[in-house]
């Protein structure tokens, strides 16, 4: 059985943003790949911003356990959401393959 993370009410959105980000930045760091990240996510972030607004926008989900601060017409949240997953596919990735520390192995 799952724990039930709604204990944290309309916070619970962000708590798990700030775990799973804290997680990616951890990969991050352990593979020093945070300046390369960082490059990646601000290209992909107004991407994401247009198909997140547009996805909210048209009804295709409902965030219900969330702050309800609203940033540039979508929760603070979905902000949070489009770096902390590019960040931690990119944990996972440099992690598995070590690519930022010179290592050219497969």
């Amino acid at each position: 059985m799952l724990p039930d993370i709604g204990v944290f009410g309309p916070y619970t959105y962000l708590v798990t943003e700030v775990i799973w980000g804290s997680i990616a930045l951890v990969l991050l760091w352990r593979a020093n790949a945070l300046r390369m990240a960082a490059k990646t996510i601000v290209v992909l972030y107004p991407i994401a911003y247009v198909w997140d607004w547009y996805t909210l926008t048209v009804g295709v989900f409902e965030i219900k356990l969330r702050t309800g601060v609203d940033l540039l017409g979508i929760p603070i949240e979905e902000h949070i959401f489009m770096i902390v997953v590019p960040a931690l596919i990119l944990g996972i990735h440099e992690n598995l393959h070590g690519f930022s520390s010179g290592s050219n192995a497969d």
